[in-house]
């Protein structure tokens, strides 16, 4: 018994693993709930755009001697914002203004990079993710931006609610669609930001999508499905960094293949929804 407590606790005994785990959660959390407007308004693209995007605002802050988290949210928000403006006044597609949009965010930061010889692991650290890496002060500044997400989400509840389903039911019963659309992509962007340091530009998308996917498979009401979502990310979080303690892997890889796995037990058992549940317990499935 008493060897398994210690294997349970051993881990946050150290203070990088506490801190690691603090900022994780809080991500994951907050990036799960945005992340359920992203999957519901088939954005999915964008939750990969934006922290590539960020990258062009990373790279100059980086220049320019600037806080990283504020050139990164910068060029997150601008580009977010300019996705929705192009195209509306543009009549593109989602997909189309963000594939043009944020391969040239993408491409600025290279550019900017590509003339300085002294990169320094901090500055890489927002393309790979360092979770173990966090100081106090990115968890402090982790907790206030995710606690602005969080009562935002809340004050806009019903009108980020009713122009996820039915924007042209919200346009006619009254509501600034543009508004509230324009809102919710700035909430996305700089959701994506407060990720860049835990799991990286690379991977961040995982946190905002695979947890509001597993979750949209196992509830139908948003509210449901944010705290399913938000259950998920803070649950892979938690066995994420597990597994990187004693595998000796990377934290940020670990913490999304765990949500990726949760994913796939839901898309298998989800009870109504799963595979093997519509095989094997559906009524057209009976024998």
């Amino acid at each position: 018994m008493t060897e398994v407590l210690d294997y349970v606790s051993d881990p946050w005994t150290l203070e990088f693993m506490r801190r690691g785990l603090i900022a994780a959660v809080m991500v994951s959390a907050v990036a799960a709930v945005i992340g359920c407007f992203v999957i519901l308004k088939g954005m999915a693209f964008i939750g990969d755009a934006l922290p590539h995007a960020s990258f062009g605002g990373v790279a100059a802050a980086f220049v320019l001697g600037a806080n990283l988290y504020l050139g990164g949210a910068i060029a997150a928000v601008l580009t977010a914002l300019l996705i929705g403006f192009v195209s509306r006044r543009a009549l593109l597609k989602y997909d189309t203004a963000i594939g043009i949009l944020f391969v040239g965010a993408f491409a600025a930061g290279i550019l900017i990079i590509s003339r300085r010889t002294n990169y320094t692991p901090d500055l890489f650290s927002f393309v790979f993710g360092n979770v173990l890496g966090v100081s106090w002060s990115d968890v402090w500044t982790t907790a206030v931006v995710a606690a602005v997400i969080l009562v935002l989400v809340v004050l806009f509840y019903k009108e980020l609610l009713f122009v996820t389903y039915d924007p042209s039911m919200a346009a006619a019963a009254g509501l600034p669609v543009a508004a509230v659309q324009y809102g919710l992509l700035a909430l996305i962007g700089v959701t994506t930001v407060i990720g860049l340091q835990t799991v990286g530009i690379v991977l961040v998308v995982a946190l905002i999508v695979t947890p509001a996917a597993t979750a949209q498979l196992l509830t139908r009401r948003l509210p449901a499905m944010m705290a399913a979502g938000a259950a998920v990310g803070v649950l892979s979080s938690l066995a994420g960094l597990y597994v990187a303690y004693y595998a000796d892997v990377s934290a940020s890889a670990a913490i999304v293949l765990t949500a990726t796995a949760f994913f796939f037990l839901a898309f298998l058992f989800a009870p109504g929804r799963g595979l093997l549940w519509q095989r094997g317990f559906s009524p057209a499935g009976r024998v």
